[in-house]
Protein backbone atom coordinates (compact mmCIF):
# COMPACT_ATOMS: atom_id res chain seq x y z
CA UNK A 1 0.00 0.00 0.00
CA UNK A 2 2.88 2.35 0.85
CA UNK A 3 4.56 1.63 -2.50
CA UNK A 4 1.29 2.32 -4.35
CA UNK A 5 0.74 5.61 -2.47
CA UNK A 6 4.34 6.61 -3.20
CA UNK A 7 3.84 5.88 -6.90
CA UNK A 8 0.72 8.03 -7.08
CA UNK A 9 2.46 10.84 -5.20
CA UNK A 10 5.47 10.82 -7.53
CA UNK A 11 3.23 10.72 -10.61
CA UNK A 12 1.20 13.62 -9.19
CA UNK A 13 4.36 15.65 -8.62
CA UNK A 14 5.22 15.05 -12.27
CA UNK A 15 1.84 16.43 -13.35
CA UNK A 16 2.30 19.51 -11.15
CA UNK A 17 5.82 20.18 -12.49
CA UNK A 18 4.73 19.88 -16.11
CA UNK A 19 1.84 22.27 -15.44
CA UNK A 20 4.16 24.71 -13.69
CA UNK A 21 6.71 24.61 -16.54
CA UNK A 22 3.93 24.86 -19.19
CA UNK A 23 5.10 21.67 -20.88
CA UNK A 24 2.78 19.72 -23.23
CA UNK A 25 0.48 16.92 -22.03
CA UNK A 26 1.20 17.24 -18.29
CA UNK A 27 -1.25 14.46 -17.36
CA UNK A 28 0.57 11.98 -19.63
CA UNK A 29 4.21 13.11 -19.79
CA UNK A 30 4.44 14.29 -16.17
CA UNK A 31 3.82 10.82 -14.68
CA UNK A 32 6.02 9.20 -17.35
CA UNK A 33 9.10 11.27 -16.55
CA UNK A 34 8.57 11.49 -12.77
CA UNK A 35 8.16 7.71 -12.42
CA UNK A 36 10.99 7.05 -14.89
CA UNK A 37 13.45 9.19 -12.91
CA UNK A 38 12.34 7.67 -9.60
CA UNK A 39 12.63 4.13 -10.98
CA UNK A 40 16.14 4.71 -12.34
CA UNK A 41 17.13 6.14 -8.93
CA UNK A 42 16.04 2.84 -7.35
CA UNK A 43 12.69 3.87 -5.87
CA UNK A 44 10.22 0.99 -5.66
CA UNK A 45 7.06 1.79 -7.62
CA UNK A 46 4.02 -0.12 -8.81
CA UNK A 47 0.56 0.41 -10.21
CA UNK A 48 -2.70 -1.54 -10.08
CA UNK A 49 -3.19 -3.66 -13.19
CA UNK A 50 -7.00 -3.55 -12.99
CA UNK A 51 -7.03 0.25 -12.80
CA UNK A 52 -4.61 0.52 -15.72
CA UNK A 53 -6.83 -1.76 -17.80
CA UNK A 54 -9.97 0.20 -16.91
CA UNK A 55 -8.23 3.38 -18.05
CA UNK A 56 -7.58 1.78 -21.43
CA UNK A 57 -11.30 1.07 -21.76
CA UNK A 58 -11.89 4.83 -21.45
CA UNK A 59 -9.78 5.36 -24.57
CA UNK A 60 -11.65 2.64 -26.43
CA UNK A 61 -14.98 4.30 -25.65
CA UNK A 62 -13.55 7.72 -26.60
CA UNK A 63 -12.54 6.48 -30.05
CA UNK A 64 -15.73 4.50 -30.66
CA UNK A 65 -17.91 7.47 -29.65
CA UNK A 66 -16.31 9.65 -32.35
CA UNK A 67 -17.49 7.33 -35.14
CA UNK A 68 -20.54 7.95 -37.29
CA UNK A 69 -21.91 6.21 -40.35
CA UNK A 70 -20.16 8.79 -42.54
CA UNK A 71 -16.82 8.13 -40.81
CA UNK A 72 -17.26 4.35 -41.10
CA UNK A 73 -17.98 4.65 -44.84
CA UNK A 74 -14.98 6.95 -45.31
CA UNK A 75 -12.67 4.32 -43.77
CA UNK A 76 -12.84 2.39 -47.04
CA UNK A 77 -10.73 5.14 -48.62
CA UNK A 78 -7.85 4.47 -46.18
CA UNK A 79 -6.62 1.34 -47.99
CA UNK A 80 -3.67 3.02 -49.84
CA UNK A 81 -2.09 4.18 -46.57
CA UNK A 82 -3.08 1.03 -44.67
CA UNK A 83 -1.19 -1.02 -47.25
CA UNK A 84 1.91 1.10 -46.57
CA UNK A 85 2.01 -0.14 -42.96
CA UNK A 86 3.35 -3.65 -43.79
CA UNK A 87 6.06 -1.97 -45.88
CA UNK A 88 7.13 0.11 -42.90
CA UNK A 89 7.18 -2.95 -40.64
CA UNK A 90 9.32 -4.82 -43.19
CA UNK A 91 11.74 -1.87 -43.37
CA UNK A 92 11.98 -1.79 -39.57
CA UNK A 93 12.78 -5.53 -39.51
CA UNK A 94 15.37 -5.36 -42.31
CA UNK A 95 17.21 -2.55 -40.53
CA UNK A 96 16.48 -3.50 -36.93
CA UNK A 97 17.50 -7.15 -36.85
CA UNK A 98 21.08 -6.54 -38.11
CA UNK A 99 21.27 -3.45 -35.88
CA UNK A 100 20.49 -5.36 -32.68
CA UNK A 101 22.37 -8.52 -33.64
CA UNK A 102 25.59 -7.23 -35.18
CA UNK A 103 25.99 -3.88 -33.44
CA UNK A 104 24.78 -4.85 -29.95
CA UNK A 105 25.36 -8.62 -29.92
CA UNK A 106 21.86 -9.83 -29.09
CA UNK A 107 20.83 -13.33 -30.19
CA UNK A 108 18.48 -13.70 -33.15
CA UNK A 109 15.15 -14.11 -31.28
CA UNK A 110 15.87 -11.08 -29.10
CA UNK A 111 17.03 -9.04 -32.10
CA UNK A 112 14.02 -9.98 -34.20
CA UNK A 113 11.34 -9.28 -31.61
CA UNK A 114 13.12 -6.09 -30.51
CA UNK A 115 12.83 -4.83 -34.09
CA UNK A 116 9.09 -5.62 -34.35
CA UNK A 117 7.00 -2.51 -33.49
CA UNK A 118 4.15 -4.49 -31.95
CA UNK A 119 2.46 -4.53 -28.55
CA UNK A 120 4.72 -5.01 -25.53
CA UNK A 121 2.95 -8.09 -24.14
CA UNK A 122 2.74 -9.83 -27.52
CA UNK A 123 6.42 -9.26 -28.31
CA UNK A 124 7.44 -10.52 -24.86
CA UNK A 125 5.31 -13.66 -25.29
CA UNK A 126 6.59 -14.43 -28.79
CA UNK A 127 10.18 -13.58 -27.84
CA UNK A 128 10.10 -15.82 -24.77
CA UNK A 129 8.67 -18.73 -26.76
CA UNK A 130 11.48 -18.27 -29.30
CA UNK A 131 14.14 -18.29 -26.58
CA UNK A 132 14.81 -14.55 -26.47
CA UNK A 133 15.94 -12.39 -23.54
CA UNK A 134 12.63 -11.29 -21.98
CA UNK A 135 14.15 -8.60 -19.73
CA UNK A 136 15.98 -7.00 -22.68
CA UNK A 137 12.84 -7.15 -24.82
CA UNK A 138 10.84 -5.51 -22.04
CA UNK A 139 13.26 -2.61 -21.67
CA UNK A 140 13.68 -2.13 -25.43
CA UNK A 141 9.94 -1.95 -26.11
CA UNK A 142 9.27 0.19 -23.03
CA UNK A 143 11.94 2.61 -24.26
CA UNK A 144 10.42 2.64 -27.76
CA UNK A 145 7.02 3.62 -26.39
CA UNK A 146 8.59 6.15 -24.02
CA UNK A 147 10.69 7.91 -26.67
CA UNK A 148 7.98 8.01 -29.35
CA UNK A 149 5.29 9.18 -26.94
CA UNK A 150 7.54 11.73 -25.21
CA UNK A 151 9.04 13.23 -28.38
CA UNK A 152 5.89 13.62 -30.46
CA UNK A 153 4.14 16.15 -28.18
CA UNK A 154 7.19 18.42 -28.29
CA UNK A 155 7.43 18.06 -32.08
CA UNK A 156 3.73 18.81 -32.47
CA UNK A 157 3.77 21.74 -30.02
CA UNK A 158 7.02 23.51 -30.82
CA UNK A 159 7.53 22.73 -34.51
CA UNK A 160 4.00 22.26 -35.86
CA UNK A 161 2.20 24.65 -33.46
CA UNK A 162 -0.44 22.03 -32.64
CA UNK A 163 -2.43 23.05 -29.55
CA UNK A 164 -2.38 20.19 -27.05
CA UNK A 165 -3.85 22.23 -24.21
CA UNK A 166 -7.48 22.06 -25.27
CA UNK A 167 -9.74 20.01 -22.98
CA UNK A 168 -10.07 16.48 -24.46
CA UNK A 169 -13.82 16.46 -23.84
CA UNK A 170 -16.73 18.17 -22.13
CA UNK A 171 -16.86 18.38 -18.30
CA UNK A 172 -18.61 15.45 -16.65
CA UNK A 173 -21.21 17.80 -15.15
CA UNK A 174 -22.37 18.83 -18.64
CA UNK A 175 -23.10 15.26 -19.81
CA UNK A 176 -26.41 13.56 -19.06
CA UNK A 177 -26.18 10.77 -16.46
CA UNK A 178 -27.67 8.20 -18.87
CA UNK A 179 -24.89 8.99 -21.36
CA UNK A 180 -22.25 8.48 -18.66
CA UNK A 181 -23.88 5.17 -17.70
CA UNK A 182 -23.85 4.10 -21.35
CA UNK A 183 -20.11 4.85 -21.52
CA UNK A 184 -19.46 2.71 -18.44
CA UNK A 185 -21.47 -0.14 -19.97
CA UNK A 186 -19.54 0.14 -23.25
CA UNK A 187 -16.23 0.08 -21.39
CA UNK A 188 -16.84 -2.84 -19.04
CA UNK A 189 -19.11 -5.00 -21.20
CA UNK A 190 -17.12 -4.38 -24.39
CA UNK A 191 -13.87 -5.28 -22.62
CA UNK A 192 -15.25 -8.47 -21.10
CA UNK A 193 -16.83 -9.69 -24.36
CA UNK A 194 -13.61 -9.02 -26.29
CA UNK A 195 -11.60 -10.77 -23.58
CA UNK A 196 -13.82 -13.85 -23.71
CA UNK A 197 -13.51 -14.21 -27.50
CA UNK A 198 -9.73 -13.77 -27.29
CA UNK A 199 -9.52 -10.47 -29.18
CA UNK A 200 -6.06 -8.88 -28.94
CA UNK A 201 -6.06 -5.48 -27.24
CA UNK A 202 -9.42 -6.41 -25.69
CA UNK A 203 -9.43 -3.56 -23.18
CA UNK A 204 -9.36 -0.98 -25.99
CA UNK A 205 -10.91 -2.75 -28.98
CA UNK A 206 -13.90 -4.26 -27.15
CA UNK A 207 -15.13 -0.91 -25.77
CA UNK A 208 -14.26 0.75 -29.09
CA UNK A 209 -16.43 -1.65 -31.10
CA UNK A 210 -19.39 -1.52 -28.71
CA UNK A 211 -19.23 2.28 -28.40
CA UNK A 212 -18.96 2.61 -32.19
CA UNK A 213 -22.09 0.47 -32.68
CA UNK A 214 -24.06 2.62 -30.22
CA UNK A 215 -22.66 5.86 -31.68
CA UNK A 216 -23.56 4.89 -35.25
CA UNK A 217 -27.04 3.93 -33.99
CA UNK A 218 -27.35 7.38 -32.44
CA UNK A 219 -27.60 6.13 -28.85
CA UNK A 220 -24.15 7.26 -27.66
CA UNK A 221 -23.81 10.98 -28.37
CA UNK A 222 -20.79 12.00 -26.29
CA UNK A 223 -17.29 10.74 -25.78
CA UNK A 224 -16.01 10.33 -22.19
CA UNK A 225 -15.67 13.54 -20.18
CA UNK A 226 -12.39 15.43 -19.93
CA UNK A 227 -11.83 14.20 -16.38
CA UNK A 228 -11.93 10.55 -17.50
CA UNK A 229 -9.47 11.12 -20.34
CA UNK A 230 -7.10 13.04 -18.05
CA UNK A 231 -7.28 10.13 -15.59
CA UNK A 232 -6.50 7.69 -18.41
CA UNK A 233 -3.45 9.76 -19.35
CA UNK A 234 -2.28 9.80 -15.72
CA UNK A 235 -2.47 6.05 -15.14
CA UNK A 236 -1.12 5.07 -18.57
CA UNK A 237 1.78 7.52 -18.20
CA UNK A 238 2.52 6.16 -14.74
CA UNK A 239 2.56 2.61 -16.13
CA UNK A 240 5.12 3.53 -18.81
CA UNK A 241 7.44 5.08 -16.23
CA UNK A 242 7.22 2.22 -13.72
CA UNK A 243 8.42 -0.31 -16.30
CA UNK A 244 11.96 0.84 -15.47
CA UNK A 245 11.78 -0.30 -11.83
CA UNK A 246 14.81 -2.45 -11.04
CA UNK A 247 16.81 -1.40 -14.11
CA UNK A 248 20.59 -1.76 -13.61
CA UNK A 249 23.40 0.39 -15.00
CA UNK A 250 24.47 -2.52 -17.20
CA UNK A 251 20.97 -2.71 -18.66
CA UNK A 252 20.97 1.05 -19.24
CA UNK A 253 24.34 0.86 -20.99
CA UNK A 254 23.27 -2.00 -23.26
CA UNK A 255 19.51 -2.53 -23.54
CA UNK A 256 18.28 1.03 -23.12
CA UNK A 257 21.11 2.49 -25.22
CA UNK A 258 20.37 -0.01 -28.02
CA UNK A 259 16.69 0.91 -27.82
CA UNK A 260 17.43 4.64 -28.01
CA UNK A 261 19.44 4.14 -31.19
CA UNK A 262 16.65 2.08 -32.73
CA UNK A 263 14.13 4.77 -31.78
CA UNK A 264 16.05 7.20 -33.97
CA UNK A 265 15.78 4.71 -36.84
CA UNK A 266 12.03 4.30 -36.26
CA UNK A 267 11.47 8.06 -36.11
CA UNK A 268 13.33 8.47 -39.40
CA UNK A 269 11.23 5.70 -40.98
CA UNK A 270 8.04 7.32 -39.64
CA UNK A 271 9.12 10.67 -41.08
CA UNK A 272 9.85 9.13 -44.49
CA UNK A 273 6.49 7.35 -44.67
CA UNK A 274 4.71 10.48 -43.42
CA UNK A 275 6.37 12.53 -46.15
CA UNK A 276 5.41 9.95 -48.77
CA UNK A 277 1.77 9.97 -47.63
CA UNK A 278 1.64 13.78 -47.68
CA UNK A 279 3.35 14.07 -51.08
CA UNK A 280 0.85 11.62 -52.55
CA UNK A 281 -1.95 13.67 -50.96
CA UNK A 282 -3.30 10.60 -49.16
CA UNK A 283 -3.69 12.24 -45.73
CA UNK A 284 -2.92 15.50 -43.88
CA UNK A 285 0.53 15.74 -42.22
CA UNK A 286 -0.78 15.50 -38.62
CA UNK A 287 -2.82 12.36 -39.24
CA UNK A 288 -0.02 10.77 -41.29
CA UNK A 289 2.60 11.35 -38.58
CA UNK A 290 0.41 10.04 -35.77
CA UNK A 291 -0.61 7.02 -37.87
CA UNK A 292 2.95 5.92 -38.72
CA UNK A 293 4.69 6.79 -35.44
CA UNK A 294 5.22 3.35 -33.82
CA UNK A 295 4.27 4.16 -30.24
CA UNK A 296 1.93 2.21 -28.02
CA UNK A 297 -1.68 1.84 -29.11
CA UNK A 298 -3.12 3.52 -26.00
CA UNK A 299 -0.56 6.33 -25.98
CA UNK A 300 -1.03 7.15 -29.67
CA UNK A 301 -4.80 7.21 -29.15
CA UNK A 302 -4.31 9.82 -26.42
CA UNK A 303 -2.12 11.95 -28.71
CA UNK A 304 -4.70 11.78 -31.51
CA UNK A 305 -7.48 12.82 -29.12
CA UNK A 306 -5.49 15.69 -27.61
CA UNK A 307 -4.24 16.97 -30.99
CA UNK A 308 -7.73 17.02 -32.46
CA UNK A 309 -6.65 14.64 -35.25
CA UNK A 310 -8.86 12.22 -37.19
CA UNK A 311 -8.89 9.58 -34.46
CA UNK A 312 -10.46 6.89 -36.67
CA UNK A 313 -7.66 7.28 -39.25
CA UNK A 314 -4.90 7.10 -36.63
CA UNK A 315 -6.38 4.15 -34.73
CA UNK A 316 -7.08 2.19 -37.94
CA UNK A 317 -3.39 2.36 -38.90
CA UNK A 318 -2.17 1.30 -35.46
CA UNK A 319 -4.57 -1.62 -35.53
CA UNK A 320 -3.15 -2.58 -38.93
CA UNK A 321 0.38 -2.36 -37.51
CA UNK A 322 -0.45 -4.58 -34.55
CA UNK A 323 -2.38 -7.12 -36.64
CA UNK A 324 0.44 -7.42 -39.19
CA UNK A 325 3.05 -7.85 -36.45
CA UNK A 326 1.02 -10.36 -34.42
CA UNK A 327 0.12 -12.50 -37.45
CA UNK A 328 3.31 -12.13 -39.45
CA UNK A 329 6.07 -11.88 -36.85
CA UNK A 330 6.13 -15.50 -35.59
CA UNK A 331 6.00 -16.88 -39.14
CA UNK A 332 8.71 -14.54 -40.42
CA UNK A 333 10.88 -15.15 -37.35
CA UNK A 334 10.75 -18.89 -37.95
CA UNK A 335 11.64 -18.46 -41.62
CA UNK A 336 14.52 -16.03 -41.06
CA UNK A 337 15.74 -17.99 -38.08
CA UNK A 338 16.09 -21.07 -40.29
CA UNK A 339 18.26 -19.03 -42.69
CA UNK A 340 20.74 -18.00 -40.00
Amino acid sequence: MIILARTYLIAGIGVALFHWLHLPLPWLLGPIFACLIAAVLGVQLRGVELVNTLMRTVLGVAVGATLSMAVVISMASMWPTLLMMPAMILAAALIGVPYFRRLWGFDFPTSYYSAMPGGLQDMLLFGEEAGGDVRALSLIHATRVLVIVASLPFILSYFWDVDLDNPPGAPATSIAPEQLLLMVICGVVGWQIAKRVGLFGASILGPLILAAILAVAGLLQHRPPAEAIWAAQFFIGMTVGTKYVGVTMEEIRRDVAAALGFCVILLILAALFTEAVVLMDLAPPLEALLAFAPGGQAEMTILALMAGADVAFVVAHHLMRIVVVIIGAPVAARFFGDQT
